[in-house]
């Protein structure tokens, strides 16, 4: 089984946001970036989006749920607040194969600690820039390999018709 850990593409410098930090959108960068999800994951199987109820995080998976034409599945536990327990349920759950599951670095890095623990086989350093992505992949119960998947940034205006 595998799960896409996405993290949100570009969205500008927070404090510039005059809204709340939910409706804060994507960058043109981040949109850029959005778009390049789809091909950066063009060879894998996707069944299901997961992602967090903000503005910016719906806005990256966008193309590649129109891509694949899937629905995206607003979930709070992806969210900036959502525990990490919460995240790592969703992370094991065998009926969530080949999902992306698209949330903010926080969240990244607190279930990346978690897996750490549990046996994670990963690259050093851990990153997770925003508009990248890792696939993990899941070989047995609680046993884990992950790659990384560096954003990959497409100008839309070459992909609009």
């Amino acid at each position: 089984m595998i799960t896409f850990l996405v993290r949100h593409g570009d969205a500008g410098v927070k404090g510039s946001w005059d809204g709340p930090d939910a409706g804060r959108p994507l960058s043109s960068t981040g949109l850029d970036q959005a778009e390049g999800l789809v091909l950066r994951l063009e060879d894998y199987p996707v069944e299901r989006i997961l992602c967090s109820p903000t503005v910016r995080c719906h806005q990256t998976i966008q193309p590649l749920a129109r891509d694949r034409l899937l629905r995206i599945e607003p979930l709070a536990a992806l969210g900036v607040d959502g525990g990490p327990s919460e995240i790592l349920e969703l992370f094991w759950d065998r009926q969530l194969p080949n999902t992306v599951l698209c949330t903010h670095g926080e969240m990244i890095g607190r279930l990346f600690a978690r897996l750490a623990g549990q046996g994670l086989v990963a690259p050093a350093p851990l990153v997770w820039p925003k508009g990248s992505a890792w696939l993990l992949h899941r070989t047995d119960w609680r046993q884990l390999h992950a790659r990384y998947l560096s954003p990959l940034a497409l100008d839309r205006r070459l992909h609009t018709g």
